[in-house]
Parts: structure tokens; C-alpha cells; sequence
């Protein structure tokens, strides 16, 4: 896997390997009988748990820096979808990681986003977006990037003032918010974490927009309304690939006839696959990243116009490295959060950053409507 770089690994027992062509900084990692066992066993969970557990030291450089070697040598790369085998092995393999009842989905929401608004306050922007920014310019700061994203997303609704909108994922309330500050709409947000809800009811009360914004602890099948728009940032990945047909199904009951939906979520380039055992054990329990290909299916299974799509490729890339940077800086986190849950993080923001700069993944942004004529016939109006 190691095809450039300067990688030394030290072995337990003495025995010195290294890889790479010598170029770049040096890293040194040095593994105990035990990390070695879960390294060679399953890489993609042994190296994120052997770090995470300290049974994998990084004597010299980063995880990042270890992950960038691994990246640059091609490991990652688009490789096609394999044979027949091996793609009805990752299908059996995502309906077993992925039956998200209502009971599992609230489960799997609070695993992640339930653990501390404190800690999403330490790397996030202010707006506490926790999705793709959308870097127009590359000197963006965060802060920039995410106000050009709500800004973007704002545009291809085509909201206009007091038009019913409805946010499935609504998180911390930023993008909801921002919609009806800017654009007029009337929203309702919709949430499956307890934590979230209570920061962007507490949001919307301290801006003044309780009569512009509602928010909502409810699983969006289970709502009964129609909407002009609806509009779902970074819920998509965490819906699984068996409730995808009811996902868009829901979105076409709830939209008005003449409505548009906008639906943002990260994808892969590569077409439908597996979710790594490390996110899928630590991270984002029952979440699962699709193929476009997939995504696709499903829209037409339902019965929607596809009226846009657009493929953002490095945007995931750099807003995970902002968010790697100032978690990593911040001097609160080590006082707050213990090593082993530290490096869990670490692992994580810099091995999805890596699957947006060396892997396949990407983010897409599909536009929807039920009639052909539901969105304007060219797209000046995105500009």
C-alpha cells in the first residue's frame, strides 16, 4: 500500500519495516503485540482501534501524516465495483449494518450527536454547520465557506416569503434559520437528537424567530403535511441504503405539487459499497454512504423530476481539514474529553478527510420536483 513517503514501523520483538520512497516528512510508528494483531486482522478497524487504544504509537508525525501516505500510494482510489462476488458481499454486508427502524434511528442519532454540544462548538463554525461549506474561493475561511453553502442551498429552493419549508436533519438550527432570516420562509425543522433540539430551540428564542421557525423532536415518516419546499442537509447518509425508497417516497408526499426539494449528502464515487467498520462501529452506527447510482434508483422508483444535480468534490476535503486544525488546537478538548476519545476523533476527522482528497467520496446535490416544469428550464438563477 505504501508507495511513497518515509514510513518506519517498529515490530514488537525489534524488527524494523520501512516503506515508502523516503520522500516527505518522516513518520514513525512503533506497534505492541496487540496492534499488530488488529492491524493485520482487519485494517480498515485495527488501525483507527489499535491508535485509539494506544496500542499504536506515533513516535514521529501525525495520524494525518500516516494517512496521507496511505492515501498518496493509490490504496484509495476509484478501482470500478469489482466482480459479481464482491458486490453482492458489500450488498448482504449493507443490509445488515443498515435496518433503520425508527427505534435504531434514534439510537444511531444519539450515539454521535447527542455525546456534547460542547465539543461541536470547539471545531465547528459559529453557525455550527456540520456539512460540506462550499469554498467559492479557496483563502474561505470556515466561517465563509458555510454562509456560501447555506447561501447556495438558499438559491436552489427559489424560496419566496412565507413558503412552508421543511428541514429533515435540522441539526443545530443554522440552515433553518438562516432561511428564514434570509429568504422569508416559514420553517419546521425536524430532529432525532435531544441535544440538537434543545440548542436550536434555544437559538431560534434568543433571535427572535419563534414565529418563523419551529423545530421538532419526530422522525420524518411520521409526518402528515404538505410543503413548498423541502430542503435536507447531511440526514441522507444516516437514512441507510434498505430506506432509501421510503426516504424519497416521504419526500414526494410531503411536497407540494408545484414544490422543489434540494438534498445534500455525502456520496461515493464509486458506486454502492460497504461502510468502513471503524465509522460504522464508532462513529456513525447504521450510516451509510451511497453511490449516486443508488440515490438515482430510488428517485425514480418514487416518482420525482430530477431537475439539477451538482458533484462537490474537494469542498468535503477542506472543511475537514479546518474542522482537524482547530480540534486539534483548541486548548479546552484535552480537559474535557479523555486520550482514548481524543484519538478516536482525531482518527476519524483525518481519515474522512482522506476519503474526500485521495478516496472516492464526494457530496451531491440533487434538486427535485414532481412536475418538469417545477424548477426554472436553466440554471442563471444559481449563479
Amino acid at each position: 500500500m505504501i508507495k511513497t513517503g518515509d514510513l518506519t514501523a517498529h515490530l514488537p520483538g525489534g524488527r524494523v519495516l520501512k516503506a515508502g520512497d523516503g520522500t516527505g516528512p518522516p513518520v514513525v510508528m512503533r506497534l505492541n503485540g496487540k496492534g499488530l494483531r488488529k492491524l493485520v486482522s482487519n485494517p480498515g478497524l485495527g488501525l483507527g482501534e489499535g491508535y485509539m487504544d494506544g496500542d499504536i504509537v506515533l513516535e514521529q508525525g501525525t495520524m494525518w501524516d500516516l494517512l496521507e501516505i496511505v492515501g498518496k500510494g493509490g490504496s484509495r482510489g476509484l478501482k470500478g465495483r469489482g466482480s459479481w462476488t464482491t458486490r453482492a458481499r458489500k450488498a448482504i454486508k449493507r443490509r445488515l449494518q443498515q435496518m433503520n427502524d425508527r427505534v435504531a434511528s434514534r439510537r444511531n442519532v444519539a450515539h454521535h450527536y447527542d455525546v456534547s454540544n460542547a465539543l461541536y462548538r470547539r471545531f465547528l463554525d459559529e453557525d455550527m454547520q456540520y456539512s460540506c461549506a462550499y469554498f467559492e474561493r479557496p483563502d474561505m475561511t470556515l466561517e465563509e465557506a458555510q454562509a456560501a453553502k447555506k447561501a447556495h442551498i438558499g438559491k436552489k429552493l427559489l424560496i419566496k416569503p412565507g413558503m412552508k419549508t421543511l428541514d429533515i436533519g435540522s441539526g443545530w438550527g443554522g440552515l433553518s434559520m438562516t432561511l428564514a432570516k434570509d429568504h422569508g420562509a416559514k420553517m419546521t425543522g425536524v430532529t432525532l437528537s435531544t441535544e440538537q433540539l434543545s440548542l436550536a430551540r434555544e437559538r431560534v428564542a434568543a433571535a427572535g424567530l419563534e414565529d418563523q421557525v419551529e423545530f421538532r423532536l419526530t422522525d420524518y415518516r411520521d409526518l402528515d403535511e404538505t410543503f413548498d419546499r423541502i430542503v435536507s442537509v447531511g440526514m441522507l447518509e444516516h437514512v441507510g441504503a434498505p430506506q432509501f425508497a421510503t426516504y424519497f417516497q416521504t419526500v414526494k408526499r410531503l411536497l407540494a405539487d408545484d414544490g422543489v426539494a434540494m438534498i445534500h449528502s455525502i456520496g461515493r464515487a464509486s458506486g454502492p459499497g460497504a461502510t468502513n467498520a471503524f465509522t460504522n462501529k464508532y462513529i456513525f452506527p447504521g450510516g451509510y454512504i451511497p453511490g449516486l447510482s443508488e440515490i438515482v434508483k430510488a428517485i425514480e422508483d418514487a416518482g420525482l423530476w430530477i431537475t439539477d444535480i451538482e458533484i462537490l468534490r474537494l469542498h468535503y476535503a477542506e472543511t475537514l481539514k479546518h474542522w482537524r486544525l482547530r480540534f486539534m488546537a483548541d486548548p479546552e478538548i484535552p480537559t474535557m474529553f479523555d486520550a482514548r476519545f481524543r484519538r478516536l476523533w482525531e482518527f476519524y476527522l483525518a481519515g474522512a478527510e482522506m476519503g474526500f482528497r485521495h478516496g472516492g467520496h464526494m457530496v451531491f446535490q440533487i434538486q427535485l420536483a414532481k412536475r418538469r416544469d417545477g424548477a426554472p428550464l436553466t440554471r442563471d438563477y444559481m449563479a
